[in-house]
C-alpha cells in the first residue's frame, strides 16, 4: 500500500486526503454496525498510518454524534507525517493503550498496526487484543486485524477477531489466504482516490480470482462453432478396478465445453468404463507407444492423466509418455506423486489391470518430470493438494501463496495448490488466490473434476493460468449452488447454473 501511497501523491493526490477518505471508509462501516448515535465506539489507534486512518475515523465518527474513547499504543509526541496531522484533527484527550481502553464499548475499530507486520504482538498491544477478543463486540479492522501478516494471511501470536475489515485499494494475500481470510471477517475494499493508473504502473502480479480475471479469454460458446472447433480431450484411465476418478474428470471435461471427450484406458479398464459412458468415448490402449500414437493426433490437444491411475514408476512413464505429445496436460494425483522420491515404494497393481501396470522399479526424479514440462511447447498443469506438492517438491518455505510460486517455477508448469484457499500460480510469477470453495466442497472425486475442467478449457484453447482459474472458480461457484450434501458427481450437473450467474453477473459473454 505504501507505494501505491507515494504513487497516487506524485500524481497529485495529497497523501492527507488519502487518510482521510480511509477514515471516511471505516467511519461508514463502524456506524453501519453500531447500534446508533450514542453508542461507545472505542478507537485503538498505533503510532503509523494505520493509527491515522484511525484518528480520522475517531474524528468522523464523533461528529455522528458517537461517543468515542480513544486509546494511543505509545506517545502522542511520537506520531509522524500524515498521522500526527489527524491527532491534531482530532482534538480530544487521547489515553494511553490498555485493556481498559476497549472495557464496556459498544464496538470496537482496530487501528493498532497494519498489514507489514511479520513479529508476535507483545505488551499493551497484546493484551488490548486479547481484551478486544474476549469482549465479543463486533470490531471493524483496518486494512487488516492486528497480529496478521498480511502477505501470507498469518498470525504469529495474538490477532484479533474482526466483525469486518476495511482496506483499501486492492485486496492483500492475508485478506485471501486462511487463517487470514477468517479473521477478517467481511471485507470491504474502499476507493480512496488513488487513481487508476497507479494500478497499471505497479503492474501487480498477485489476484484475487475473480472472473474479471480471466472473463475476457473464456471460451463462450460461439453460433459458428460445432464440436470440432471446442477441442478433444483424452482422459487417461486407472486400471480396471480404478476407473472412476477418471470417469468423473471426463464428465467435467464434458460439461465445461469440450467438443469431444474420449477415456483411454487398458482393454480391462476400457470395458468397464464403456459400462458406464454415453456421450464420453471410449478407446482400448494397451501400451505406452499405442497412448503416444493415440495423442500423435494433433485433434485431441489435450490430456489429463493421474486420477486412479496407481503410484510407482509405470504411471512415470505413461506420464512421460503424455508429456511427450503435443497436447497440452493435466497432470493431477498419482501423476505427480509416482515422481516423488519414495514413489518406487507404492505396491504395483497386479499385471491384468493394463498398460500402466509392471513390475515396480525406481521413478524418475522429479528433475526427470521438469525437464520433461519444459522441453514441450504446449503447457502443463498440476494439481497438486498440500502433501502431493511436499512429495514432489520437497518442504518449500513460506506461505501457500510463496508455495505455489516456488513450485511453478521449478516445473515450468501452472500450478493449483488445492485446498480451502486454493493458489494458482504461474511460471511467469503471477498467482490468483481463490476464495469461493465452500466447505462441503471437501468431498472425494472432487479433485478429479477439477482437473476435468481444466482440461476441458485446455481443450478449448483457453491459455493455461486462466484456464487454471475459470476451473477454480467454477468448481466452487458450482459447489456454491448446490449447498451441503454435495458429491462429486454433482459438481458437473450443477455447472450449468454456475455458468449461467456467470452470464448474468457479469453483463453476458465477453
Amino acid at each position: 500500500m505504501g507505494r501505491a501511497d507515494r504513487l497516487a501523491v506524485a500524481r497529485g493526490v495529497a497523501s492527507l486526503t488519502l487518510m482521510e477518505n480511509a477514515g471516511r471508509a471505516v467511519a461508514e462501516a463502524a456506524a453501519a454496525l453500531a447500534d446508533g448515535p450514542g453508542a461507545v465506539i472505542a478507537v485503538v489507534c498505533g503510532p503509523g498510518n494505520n493509527g491515522g486512518d484511525g484518528f480520522a475515523a475517531a474524528r468522523l465518527l464523533r461528529e455522528r454524534g458517537f461517543r468515542i474513547r480513544l486509546g494511543l499504543l505509545g506517545p502522542r509526541e511520537g506520531l509522524r507525517g500524515d498521522a500526527a496531522a489527524m491527532a491534531a484533527r482530532w482534538g480530544e484527550p487521547v489515553e494511553p493503550l490498555t485493556p481498559a481502553t476497549v472495557a464496556g464499548a459498544d464496538l470496537i475499530v482496530d487501528a493498532l498496526l497494519g498489514a507489514g507486520l511479520s513479529r508476535p504482538l507483545e505488551g499493551a498491544a497484546a493484551e488490548t487484543v486479547a481484551a478486544i477478543n474476549a469482549a465479543a463486540r463486533p470490531v471493524v479492522a483496518v486494512d487488516v486485524p492486528s497480529g496478521l501478516d498480511g502477505d501470507s494471511g498469518r498470525a504469529a501470536g495474538p490477532v484479533v477477531q474482526a466483525t469486518a475489515t476495511v482496506t483499501f485499494f486492492r485486496l492483500k494475500p492475508g485478506h485471501l489466504l486462511l487463517p487470514g481470510r477468517g479473521l477478517c471477517g467481511r471485507v470491504e475494499l474502499a476507493d480512496i482516490g488513488i487513481p487508476a493508473a497507479v494500478l497499471a504502473e505497479i503492474a501487480p502480479r498477485t489476484f484475487a480470482n475473480r472472473p474479471a480475471l480471466w472473463r475476457g479469454a473464456y471460451p463462450w460458446p460461439r453460433a459458428e462453432g460445432h464440436k470440432y472447433t471446442r477441442g478433444h480431450a483424452v482422459v487417461v484411465s486407472g486400471p480396471a478396478d480404478a476407473t472412476g476418478a477418471a470417469r468423473l474428470g471426463a464428465r467435467g471435461a464434458l460439461r465445461i465445453g469440450a467438443g469431444l471427450v474420449t477415456v483411454a484406458g487398458s482393454p480391462a479398464a476400457t470395458a468397464v468404463n464403456a459400462a458406464h459412458l454415453t456421450a464420453v468415448m471410449v478407446k482400448a490402449v494397451g501400451s505406452d507407444a499405442a497412448l503416444a500414437e493415440l495423442l500423435a493426433d494433433v485433434r485431441r490437444n489435450a490430456v489429463l492423466i493421474g486420477p486412479g491411475a496407481g503410484v510407482g514408476a509405470a504411471t512415470a512413464a505413461t506420464v512421460l509418455a503424455v508429456l511427450a505429445s503435443p497436447a497440452a496436460a493435466v497432470l493431477d494425483a498419482d501423476a505427480l506423486t509416482s515422481f516423488a522420491p519414495d514413489a518406487g515404494t507404492a505396491p504395483a497393481p497386479p499385471p491384468a489391470f493394463g498398460f500402466m501396470a509392471r513390475e515396480p522399479e525406481p521413478p524418475p526424479a522429479p528433475e526427470r518430470l521438469f525437464a520433461a514440462v519444459r522441453a514441450r511447447a504446449a503447457p502443463v498443469v498440476l494439481t497438486p493438494h498440500e502433501g502431493e506438492l511436499r512429495r514432489l517438491f520437497g518442504e518449500l518455505a513460506g506461505s501457500r501463496l510463496e508455495r505455489a510460486r516456488q513450485a511453478a517455477g521449478a516445473s515450468g508448469a501452472v500450478v493449483v495448490l488445492k485446498g480451502a484457499d486454493t493458489v494458482v500460480a504461474a511460471p511467469d510469477g503471477r498467482a490468483a488466490i481463490n476464495d469461493n470453495a465452500p466447505p462441503w466442497l471437501a468431498t472425494a472425486g472432487s479433485g478429479d473434476v477439477l482437473a476435468g475442467f481444466v482440461l476441458g478449457l485446455l481443450a478449448q484453447r483457453m491459455p493455461a493460468f486462466e484456464a487454471a482459474c475459470a476451473a477454480v472458480w467454477l468448481h466452487g461457484a458450482a459447489a456454491a449452488a448446490f449447498g451441503p450434501g454435495l458429491i462429486a458427481e454433482d459438481l458437473p450437473e450443477t455447472l450449468p447454473r454456475a455458468l449461467a450467474e456467470l452470464e448474468r453477473a457479469t453483463g453476458g459473454r465477453a
